[in-house]
């Protein structure tokens, strides 16, 4: 349970810290993993961005100074990052549907978002199958694009992304594949949000493992020697997308292992899987907790 304990203990750092920047590196720190993962595993437990929940506390406490309190609307804004008066009302007024400058008018209310505390929560009837893997450094290179993150169901963007997958370009990444396992890589990394959007966004890029150095003029990504936990997929698309949100929302939290620096991928094989129906594998690069510590 060290996971929920962490991903709480940096929820706290961000409360406490609501008035001041906060430091992202330090967030991730006490959650004791990278920034892109806890970005991303934020976002598919909350369904909103970490931003984004960020925004609406501080929006929500800045309504409980404005509510009954006399407060200078100019001072609650500087106190919660917001440089101008004209910004802070624009925000307050998406959160809340009224004015800074109208909450202590008759008939007019304010929306609460409450601090999150992350639980485990046993739901049954769908298992996951993993195996823990350790592979040599190797390289996934392809087509590359910054795409909208999805939580649920299929992400039509990586499907637009297939469409540029040239006969050209299919045949540069046949000569490049070579290493076990043969078949198509989706790596996930670089994470981005920015406020006011909540749609989070990240590097996504569609290709083949390789040890070749001769990229061909494709895109690439390095990836480092590591440890994977991986979790094989029976079913559509839709269904990889609910593994995916299993694996943050069920396995981390009751396992002992912990998400590190590097992309998560989703491997499909090249063949035909007959009545398995779709077959993929999800990875994510993990190491062992220390039960003691």
């Amino acid at each position: 349970m060290d996971l929920l304990k962490d991903m709480n203990d940096a929820l706290t750092y961000i409360e406490k810290n609501l008035e001041n920047e906060i430091d992202m590196a330090e967030v991730a720190k006490i959650a004791r993993c990278s920034e892109f993962h806890f970005k991303k595993m934020f976002s598919y437990l909350a369904d909103i961005t970490l931003l984004e929940y960020i925004r609406r506390r501080r929006l929500t406490m800045a309504g409980f100074e404005l509510k009954g309190q006399h407060r200078k609307v100019i001072d609650v804004a500087i106190k919660y990052g917001y440089h101008s008066p004209d910004s802070f009302t624009k925000a307050f007024y998406q959160l809340h549907g009224v004015n800074p400058s109208e909450v202590n008018k008759t008939g007019k209310s304010l929306k609460s978002f409450p601090r999150m505390t992350f639980q485990l929560t046993i739901t049954g009837g769908s298992e996951l199958n993993y195996r823990i893997e350790k592979k040599e450094a190797f390289t996934i290179v392809g087509i590359k694009e910054t795409i909208p993150l999805v939580y649920k169901g299929e992400n039509p963007f990586i499907t637009e992304m297939l469409t540029k997958i040239t006969d050209e370009v299919y045949s540069k990444l046949k000569a490049l594949s070579n290493v076990e396992p043969l078949g198509g890589y989706n790596a996930s990394f670089h994470f981005r949000e920015r406020e006011n959007e909540e749609k989070a966004k990240l590097d996504h890029l569609i290709g083949v493992a390789t040890t070749k150095k001769d990229l061909l003029g494709l895109d690439s990504i390095d990836v480092a020697p590591s440890t994977w936990a991986i979790f094989t997929v029976l079913g559509s698309p839709r269904r990889i997308q609910e593994v995916w949100g299993q694996i943050y929302a069920e396995w981390f939290p009751s396992s002992n292992y912990q998400v590190v620096e590097g992309p998560e991928i989703l491997f499909t094989e090249n063949k035909d899987t007959g009545n398995t129906g779709y077959k993929s594998e999800i990875w994510i690069p993990v190491y062992k907790r220390n039960p003691f510590r």
